[in-house]
């Protein structure tokens, strides 16, 4: 999947929710063009593991993983730059996403386009995913929408999924298919039901910035989203709350993130040209960032079996990494002649899915990192996003051209027509678990799910943001869609009605640039332009989502309150707020928190947020009471 800066869409736009892999050690790089998308796959009909890119060149690549050679030809067909890549679990397919507004789909065997090139966005398509039945093609658009594709007819599934205020740069789809994660310009995530295409709950909103790229954890629980604001937030799939505080460390933008398939690590990328590995619970810094690239990173993947980390960045290269040690492994994997902005690894760990500004999608070896067949073209603008269905038999991917393709990912040729109805750039793309839903999310404000058969729309776009859609994920379980957005809120929607989930999360202060699903469902992880990343907890999205969750009270009798009408309930629970006022027992204003204290609060359900600055408050001079009057001319009494 892919997503990206507003102001400069060359940066990185990809936030994959694929599972950490450990790799052998060996010094391989792949070099090629800048900007890239990577995806990483194993394809075991072929043999060997494989690394996808896509590139500002208008192709995409597939590299032998072990060798970083390129197997094939380039895939050709976009006639712009390739912004995201998504390979199917069954990895017959590669799905790309392009600058050119089109996503299309290709045969990772061929390289061969499967079908005509999905159209239907109105602006870049950003990101792609593919649901994990391959059934599906998810994506999202500079328009502000998401889309959902009938992976085999490519037909749109429903109207798209609006609700973003800002460019949608990131989908993703839950494991289980029933939820689509979308990220944001709007600095929010949004959740969206997979079936129908409605919101679930709230938008997601703690990062100050973009979200850049958002991923779903392979049990469904968690949803981690980065942003331009330096962070990464780990969010509750369940309840959209925010789980701790954001992981902080970055001098600039989080543009992508990764969960690992056992939902303990974090994996980022940064503009600062650097990826971090984050301890999931604690939010700790797990050992030293991995450099080595020397621009913006614009995507991240882990391989389904934890071991390696494969990465895209600005400087026109796609890099794999030792997910213990850190560790570069081989040469960089070289092909795309422009920016490669999505990454995708087949479900199988052989075959790595590029999507580039080039307007093509590669598909790559992961073993030797060498191109398998010729690029996949038909998208004419940059590509956004990729997503790879879960049997690995279909490519999805979105671009700016505003379309959706559907790729065979054995002959890289698309498949049927591109699902149309995103009027803007589709920036991110998802597949739900079960393969039948494609989910997209489209800066035309809307979150797409398409029928991935048919390429028709499933139900009304989800609309709810109030800017560009830049990520989405789905929930393992693909109950929930997660979206991030340029409206610095994350969504939670039911994947079967489209309707929200609880309130939007709030949090961020900047645009969300990614999200992602914890993999047992039950958190997500968001990442903003606000360059904090922070992680919610999904049990309390069916509550009003609280910019300060807990709010500490002296515990000095000597303050206590000398109303029986009791002001709060009790002090260790859960305060709720309601747009900056805390709320009380039966729903009253009690008082207003400054929007300033914002980034500095927690929201129900976070339960990891760097920095861990919690705010308290001290009531020891609050006057309250029935009588404003009185309240003005007394200092500290209750005045009834």
């Amino acid at each position: 999947m892919a997503s990206g800066r507003k102001d400069t869409p060359h940066r990185c736009h990809a936030l994959c929710h694929y599972n950490l892999t450990r790799w052998k050690t060996h010094s391989v790089w792949i070099t090629g063009r800048n900007d890239c998308g990577v995806g990483y796959g194993n394809w075991r009909a072929i043999g060997g593991r494989r690394i996808v890119s896509g590139s500002d060149d208008m192709t995409i690549r597939v590299w032998d993983a072990d060798t970083g050679q390129p197997l094939g030809a380039p895939l050709q067909g976009h006639t712009n730059w390739v912004r995201s890549i998504a390979i199917s679990q069954d990895g017959t397919r590669i799905v790309s996403g392009s600058h050119d507004k089109t996503i299309r789909v290709w045969d990772t065997d061929t390289g061969k386009p499967l079908g005509v090139p999905l159209q239907g966005h109105t602006h870049c398509v950003n990101s792609v995913a593919i649901s994990p039945d391959g059934t599906r093609i998810v994506s999202g658009s500079d328009d502000m929408t998401i889309h959902v594709w009938d992976a085999d007819t490519g037909q749109p599934l429903g109207a798209p999924l609006q609700g973003h205020t800002n460019w949608v740069r990131s989908v993703a789809i839950s494991p289980d298919g029933t939820r689509i994660v979308s990220g944001s310009d709007d600095e929010t995530i949004l959740v969206w039901d997979a079936d129908t295409g409605k919101p679930l709950g709230a938008p997601l909103q703690r990062h100050t910035g973009w979200v850049n790229s958002v991923a779903v954890s392979p049990d469904g629980t968690r949803i981690v989203s980065g942003s331009d604001d330096g962070t990464i937030c780990v969010w509750d799939a369940d309840t959209g709350g925010p789980l701790g505080a954001p992981l902080e460390g970055y001098t600039d933008c989080v543009y992508c993130v990764a969960i690992s398939p056992d939902g303990t690590r974090i994996v980022s990328g940064s503009d600062d040209k650097t990826i971090r590995v984050w301890d999931a619970d604690t939010g700790q810094l797990l050992g030293a960032p991995l450099q080595g690239h020397t621009d913006c990173l614009n995507s991240v993947v882990i391989s389904p079996d934890g071991t390696r980390i494969v990465s895209g960045s600005s400087d026109k290269t796609i890099r794999v990494w030792d997910a213990d040690t850190g560790k570069p492994l081989g040469a960089p994997l070289q092909g795309h002649t422009g920016r490669v902005y999505s990454i995708a690894i087949s479900p199988d760990g052989t075959r790595i899915v590029s999507g580039s500004s080039d307007k093509t999608i590669r598909v790559w070896d992961a073993d030797t990192g060498k191109p398998l067949g010729a690029p996949l073209q038909g998208h004419t603008k940059l590509i956004y996003s990729i997503a790879i269905s879960p049997d690995g038999t279909r490519i999805v991917s979105g671009s700016c051209d505003n379309t959706i393709l559907v790729w065979d990912a054995d002959t890289g040729k698309p498949l049927g027509a591109p699902p149309r109805g995103h009027t803007k750039t589709v920036h991110s793309v998802a597949i739900s678990p079960d393969g039948t839903r494609i989910v997209s999310g489209s800066y035309d404000k809307t979150i797409q799910v398409w029928d991935a058969d048919t390429g028709k729309p499933l139900g009304a776009p989800l609309r709810g943001h109030t800017d560009e859609v830049y990520c989405i994920a789905i929930s393992p379980d693909g109950t929930r869609i997660v979206s991030g957005s340029y409206d610095k809120t994350i969504r939670v929607w039911d994947a079967d009605t489209g309707q929200p989930l609880g309130a939007p999360l709030l949090g961020h202060t900047k645009p969300v640039h990614s999200v992602a699903i914890s993999p047992d469902g039950t958190r997500i992880v968001s990442g903003s332009y606000d360059k904090t990343i922070r992680v919610w907890n999904l049990e309390f999205l069916d509550d009003q989502l609280l910019h300060v969750p807990t709010i500490c009270l002296s515990s000095s009798t000597t303050h206590a309150l000398s109303s029986p009408s009791s002001f709060l309930h009790t002090s260790d629970s859960p305060v709720r707020t309601q747009e900056g006022w805390i709320v009380g027992p039966e729903g009253r204003l009690l008082l207003w928190i400054p929007i300033a204290l914002y980034p500095a609060t927690y929201a129900t359900g976070n339960t990891l947020v760097i920095p861990d600055d919690a705010l308290q408050l001290d009531l020891s001079y609050f006057a309250h009471g029935t009588s404003l009057r009185e309240c003005q001319h007394r200092d500290a009494a209750s005045c009834s």
